[in-house]
């Protein structure tokens, strides 16, 4: 009889191992999973101080830790409330099962858990959480085989980073940063017991939601630490009594929209996994010159709803210009604006904000948006004068002309440009043609010097796709503030034009560094970009830019508007630092006659500029003049010249008038 149970109890016995054995064959490559563990990771966006700017991550938010960075206190925490004997089993714990097999019978149902960290890494990153018994079968096969193959630090370290810890966080270093705002190594005994029994139920003890509960849950955890003698009787009733402050952050922390969605979009093409691969995106932004900015822009634009309201009570401002009335709210119905600040001799990016609330519009007219420059182009136009012979002092002609030309359909049609007032100055100097903008005096100069030489010299500039008319002379064609930044570095930078870029650096999981370097390209001599310095300098100083001037510091800039007041400029810098402004309509309809690039992008300018130098007082405040140039005096005033542009001979009003002889001039 015996022999028969024997045999019986030795076929069941065999049965199982082979039904076992066979269990673990259909799932052995499973583990593989935790083996080569690699999750989903965090990436952060971080500025040129290193304050964080934005998480950037899909669906799992994960700032993974190692395990040599994980304080020996949050291992004691965890293993004294989950697995107190996981330094000393082989990934199940027999002990433990017993115990919850006869609690479980007792309760007549499921009751308690016995499963290890090993365990429940397995049943977190392989299996279902379905209680049971061949998931936990399946569970104990991998666990044991798991403890064969990795150390017990490597499975912690796959644990901690893998759990949910409530509020959408993973992994305990984010859990830490999300809700005490603190690295690992700077949590006390209550705020590690708090992460630590949060896995048991993350959403129930979440301390946003529910801190009583919370907290009764992790003085469970220090009284266990107590019992095990792994904390003092001072330290245990100091944890008992302490309330930590917990924050409820949102998970992004995006703190510049506009510049996140930027980086994103240079980096995704070239890095795939850019939002799960857990890099480390260092950037040229200063968060606190990008605050500045933003705070600059929305002063620019209530200045406009300001004016608008105003202009209002009166009826007969309310008409387009046509004369025809319009509804209230017309001239601002899409407004918006953009700014751009970069350094000069670099080009990193210190700003960037492409509209006036991103809740409203994400679309970034820093970069996407092309509209037309108006005036802002003509110190580009009266720098290749200058480079062509042209001189400060040279004479050039404010007189109203017609122009014949066809449009696209063949008509004969005629063009009669006007200067902002409708008055002709007669003679006027290159400097003061600039300074005060003159539309019929830029005409002139640029039907002098020659539309191919004044097209090749934007050409110089990076500017490109324009028409081959003197509509250039207006600024009749499109370009973005970006690349209109990119352009005036050239006068910000002493002739060297720099190409604006964002990213620093970029440091990936295993710690391989990309770093990126200024890219820049010769232009002009820096004698010749001196004298238009000069001349954007006094378009800030008496000229129209007069509003976007700081005390304390020198700046040079120009203003540009165009037709029907449809955009709005200042494009300026100072010694160290350039900045482009833009407001407008984003359905391209005129703002009010009232707004051009002095009365409303200047001011937006000089406040960022004034804000700019409350946070960094030690920038270069007094531009440099290169020793390429000259001075001399004529007509009672001190004037810059150069060996390529030379003072012009003093005229006699006779030889004016045989000069331009056929025009009429009015003095």
């Amino acid at each position: 009889m015996m022999k028969y149970i024997f045999t019986f109890l030795l076929l069941i016995t065999i049965g199982v191992a082979a039904w076992l054995l066979n269990l673990y064959n259909e799932i052995r490559f499973d583990i593989n999973q935790v083996v080569n563990y690699n999750p989903k990771k965090t990436t952060q966006i971080f500025d040129n101080k290193g304050k964080l700017i934005a998480n950037i991550f899909d669906k799992e938010h994960r700032l993974y830790v190692k395990y040599e960075d994980i304080p020996a206190r949050v291992i004691e925490a965890l293993v004294a409330i989950e697995d107190t004997q996981f330094f000393e089993h082989a990934g199940v714990n027999p002990d433990a099962i017993s115990r919850a097999m006869i609690k479980n019978i007792k309760a007549g149902g499921y009751a308690e858990g016995a499963s290890t960290l090993t365990q429940q890494l397995i049943k977190q990153v392989v299996l279902s959480r379905e209680k049971k018994l061949i998931r936990k079968i399946k569970e104990a096969l991998l666990a044991i085989r798991l403890e064969t193959i990795l150390t017990k630090e490597e499975i912690l370290e796959r644990y901690l980073n893998q759990v949910y810890f409530g509020h959408s966080y993973y992994g305990i270093k984010t859990a830490s940063q999300g809700y005490f705002r603190k690295n690992l190594y700077e949590l006390n005994i209550k705020e590690i017991a708090i992460l630590v029994g949060l896995p048991k139920a993350p959403s129930f003890y979440d301390p946003t939601r529910n801190l009583k509960f919370a907290l009764t849950r992790a003085n469970q955890v220090v009284k266990r630490m107590h019992t095990l003698g792994w904390i003092n009787k001072s330290e245990y009733e100091y944890a008992i009594n302490y309330v930590p402050e917990v924050f409820d952050d949102t998970l992004t922390k995006n703190k510049a929209p506009y510049v996140v969605d930027y980086a994103l979009k240079l980096l995704k093409d070239d890095i795939p996994d850019i939002k799960t691969g857990g890099y480390k995106v260092n950037l040229t932004i200063d968060l606190d010159a990008q605050e500045i900015a933003r705070e600059a822009l929305t002063h620019g634009y209530n200045g406009i709803l300001e004016r608008d309201q105003k202009l209002q009570k009166n009826p007969r401002n309310n008409v387009d210009k046509n004369n025809q009335a319009v509804e209230e709210g017309y001239f601002v119905n899409s407004l918006n604006g953009a700014i751009i600040s970069i350094e000069n001799d670099t080009g990193k990016i210190l700003a960037l904000v492409g509209g006036v609330d991103y809740q409203e519009s994400s679309f970034n007219r820093v970069i996407q948006s092309k509209r037309q420059p108006g005036s802002a182009v003509k110190p580009f136009l009266y720098q290749t004068a200058l480079d062509v012979g042209y001189s400060p002092a040279s004479q050039l002609v404010d007189i109203g002309r017609t122009y014949d030309y066809k449009d696209n359909e063949g008509n004969e049609k005629k063009w009669q440009p006007k200067n902002y007032g409708g008055k002709f100055k007669g003679l006027i100097t290159l400097r003061e043609s600039l300074v005060k903008s003159r539309n019929l005096a830029t005409i002139n100069l640029v039907t002098d010097v020659g539309i191919n030489e004044m097209y090749k010299g934007l050409e110089s500039f990076g500017i490109t796709d324009m028409p081959r008319d003197l509509s250039i002379t207006l600024g009749s064609f499109s370009i973005s503030p970006l690349y209109l930044s990119m352009a005036y570095s050239v006068f910000s930078n002493d002739g060297v034009q720099v190409t604006p870029y964002m990213i620093n650096s970029i440091v990936d999981f295993k710690d391989n560094i990309i770093n990126f370097e200024p890219q820049t390209k010769f232009v002009k001599s820096p004698e010749q970009i001196f004298l238009m310095k000069s001349i954007l300098q006094d378009v800030v100083k008496r000229g129209t830019g007069r509003r976007a001037g700081v005390e304390g510091i020198e700046l040079a800039g120009k203003t540009g508007t165009t037709n029907d007041n449809i955009d709005a400029w200042f494009c300026g810098f100072s010694p160290s630092i350039q900045t482009i402004v833009w407001y407008g309509n984003d359905d391209n309809t005129p703002m009010r006659k009232s707004e051009g690039g002095g009365t409303t992008a200047a001011p937006a300018f000089s406040y960022f500029y004034n804000k700019y130098l409350e946070v960094h007082p030690e920038i270069k405040r007094e531009f440099s003049k290169p020793e390429g140039v000259k001075t001399s005096i004529i007509n009672g005033k001190e004037e810059y010249y150069t060996k390529q542009s030379p003072l012009p001979e003093i005229e006699t009003p006779q030889v004016i008038e045989k000069n331009i002889q056929g025009e009429v001039i009015e003095f």
